[in-house]
């Protein structure tokens, strides 16, 4: 065979026929992939955000966007639910998932507010760029800014008198805002949604931590005369209800799951690799590590 093989098969194939690769799989194995499920656009989704999408090439919602949009529409009506979980896979777009009925929301009630909260200053920014160019696209004329450490006062001061979206993390809602929050109250009274993204981050200590500070932030929230409803999205972990319901100081019947993805798959192609003996007398085995390197690096030729 050619070396190096050209694309990723060709290099599945060299490994196949390779004395150096071949004697050391112990396994193979196919997930087969799988098409997109989808939905039509919601009929209560405003029709500048519909233009939108379509502009990015988004003409239908995968079915757990849909889902999760509904869920966040209904958390707003008596009875609803008081979270909404999104677990679904890497990049099967869970960023949707809240910023539909967020800006819905916004679009309908000039007053209302939402508070995104990210596990670090590094993914708020970046969440900023996207969320501003789709509000800027639909037209809706609603402030949305970072709001952390290096934020300079002057933005401090316009983030806390014109937004409509605030967009930081645990700490700074923790040191910076709550207790200041009559400082906050335009935003604290009207606040109807608090998105949390990345929940899987927040377990162990700090989870521990952040899941005080949201208590306390619902417990101003109230103060002040909102009752908001928290949006999350999270990685596939085991319990993400369960997770979510204590993070939020809820029941668990209080938390909406949404776990089955609408996202297309491609197939996928698993193998067992067990490293050569180097010292048959006493076991050992090559590194891993260094086998590792070098099945990635003829990924990385190829």
């Amino acid at each position: 065979m050619n070396w190096p093989p050209q694309g990723v098969s060709a290099v599945v194939d060299y490994w196949l026929q390779s004395n150096r690769v071949k004697p050391c799989l112990t396994a193979d194995s196919t997930l087969a992939g799988r098409g997109a499920s989808t939905r039509p656009m919601p009929h209560d989704l405003p029709a500048p955000l519909v233009a939108t999408l379509a502009t990015r090439g988004i003409e239908e919602l995968y079915s757990h966007q849909d889902l999760a949009f509904r869920a966040a529409r209904d958390a707003l009506l008596p009875g609803g639910p008081r979270a909404v979980v999104v677990a679904t896979p890497t990049a099967s777009g869970k960023s949707l998932c809240f910023h539909l009925p967020v800006l819905t929301r916004l679009a309908e009630d000039p007053d209302a507010h939402a508070l995104y909260i990210y596990p670090t200053k590094a993914l708020a920014r970046d969440q900023e760029a996207g969320l501003l160019s789709m509000m800027k696209d639909a037209g809706i004329q609603k402030g949305a800014i970072v709001y952390d450490g290096d934020t300079p006062g002057d933005a401090r001061r316009s983030a806390r008198d014109k937004s409509s979206i605030l967009i930081t993390n645990p700490d700074m809602i923790h040191a910076g805002i709550l207790p200041h929050h009559t400082g906050f109250a335009r935003i604290l009274q009207n606040l109807r949604y608090v998105v949390v993204d990345e929940l899987h981050a927040y377990r162990g200590v700090f989870g521990s931590h952040v899941g005080n500070v949201l208590r306390r932030l619902k417990r101003i929230a109230n103060f002040h005369g909102s009752d908001p409803v928290f949006l999350s999205a999270t990685a596939t972990i085991a319990n993400p209800k369960e997770h979510a319901a204590r993070l939020f100081g809820l029941e668990e019947e209080q938390v909406r799951l949404v776990a089955e993805s609408g996202a297309p798959t491609g197939s996928r192609r698993f193998f067992s690799y067990n490293p050569p003996v180097v010292n048959a007398e006493l076991g050992i085995r090559a590194s891993y590590m260094k086998q590792a390197v070098g099945l990635a690096a003829d990924l990385v030729r190829a």
